[in-house]
């Protein structure tokens, strides 16, 4: 009844940073460190000193000291520049310009964070900064790091795909992360036999595109990802043992469920569809309606829902929807290809914070669910 994907998406947390140095470099790195290390401590010995010679000594007074004791002064320890030995550095999306700082410290790109900071704060074009991984020097001048960041001409970059996304989410993510134009994938996705499209999907790549994290390479181009997903769908659905004439239905459950069943449920909704089907009685899932309208079911009139030359209307047709109407993961398409036994028919999420979802083959009881979940919601509105 509920979508659940999206808020997943927006709850990912960004892949802590990686980076790829040689030894020798690891090894310099280190020897800076130590020594930063050790200014530290002089620091510290004479910070400690001074306040067990004068134990009365308050905080307020030790910070106008601290700031004018030799080794500690306002500016940010920076390198020179240009820089040095090649070394690749991953920005993971969402990251902020402090993550970014820290990810150039630890590839030993730039000598602070603090330094880092003052650069992406006076360089208006920081914000641009896009996630992938870059090529750039050690020991770079700070406000050098920054720009060549801003040019964002990276090696490679990730982008995640959640389950659940509809091809036109796709296309938008895909645009806004990556260097390839959401208009080169939409030109692509009009040529199916292009990207290997199977004969089954009739042209339409919805469901078709595998929901994972992909690279993409300088020189890929819309084809050559939508390929990609397309072949990694029928990976999945191969390794599941589906037969290839069953590839479209399945992933049109699959697409329903993805969308349908809260986290956990995937195979009693798999059920309940599969019920209804055998029974030729109507889907009669919002989803379906909602993605053949596209517009959510709480905008869908009446003569909308029961329009019955509409193919998406779910309440007036028999059977499957033309289209799946998401692209699943694996857990969907195996809760559709091993459903749990079950007569139910019906069920609704009582609880949109727990998910509870129940599950009937009697139409009284469906009505005891609906005002057990109009009960939770008077109480939570």
């Amino acid at each position: 009844m509920t979508d659940l994907f999206e808020h997943q998406a927006q709850q990912q947390a960004a892949a802590p940073p990686t980076r790829r140095r040689s030894a020798a470099t690891k090894r310099a790195a280190a020897k800076r460190r130590r020594r930063r290390q050790q200014r530290t401590a002089v620091v510290l010995v004479v910070v400690l000193g001074v306040v067990g010679a004068g134990g009365y000594l308050l905080w307020d007074r030790l910070d106008d000291m601290v700031g004018d004791l030799p080794f500690i002064g306002s500016q940010a320890e920076d390198y020179p520049g240009p820089g040095d030995a090649p070394v690749e550095v991953e920005i993971p999306e969402g990251a902020t310009g402090a993550q970014m700082g820290a990810a150039l410290v630890e590839a030993d790109v730039v000598a602070s964070t603090a330094a880092f900071n003052e650069a992406f704060g006076a360089n208006p074009a920081a914000a641009g900064i896009q996630p992938g991984t870059y090529q750039l020097l050690t020991q770079m001048k700070a406000s050098d790091a920054v720009a060549a960041l801003v040019k964002n001409e990276k090696i490679q970059t990730d982008v995640t795909i959640p389950e659940g996304y509809s091809v036109d989410q796709i296309v938008e993510r895909v645009g806004s992360v990556t260097t390839i134009p959401a208009e080169d994938l939409q030109a692509a996705l009009k040529k199916p036999n292009s990207f290997g499209l199977p004969k089954q999907a009739g042209g339409n790549a919805e469901g078709w595109l595998f929901p994972k994290t992909y690279t993409v390479q300088p020189g890929d181009d819309a084809t050559s990802l939508l390929t990609k997903m397309v072949e990694q769908t029928k990976t999945e659905l191969s390794d599941l043992g589906v037969p290839k004439d069953a590839w479209h239905d399945t992933l049109t459950k699959a697409s329903i469920v993805e969308k349908e069943a809260p986290d956990g449920y995937q195979g009693e909704v798999a059920r309940v569809i599969q019920n209804r089907l055998d029974r030729g009685s109507p889907l009669g899932m919002d989803a379906i309606d909602a993605y053949g309208r596209g517009k959510p079911a709480d905008q869908i009139t009446v003569d909308e829902f029961n329009d019955s030359e509409f193919p998406y209307a779910s309440r007036e047709q028999i059977g499957l929807p033309p289209t799946p109407i998401s692209n699943p993961g694996t857990a969907s398409v195996e809760a559709v290809i091993s459903p749990p036994q079950g007569e139910w028919m019906w069920y609704v999420t009582v609880n949109l914070d727990t998910g509870e979802t129940k599950f009937t083959d009697s139409y009284s009881e469906f009505e005891q669910f609906k005002s057990e979940y109009q009960a939770w919601a008077a109480e939570n509105s």
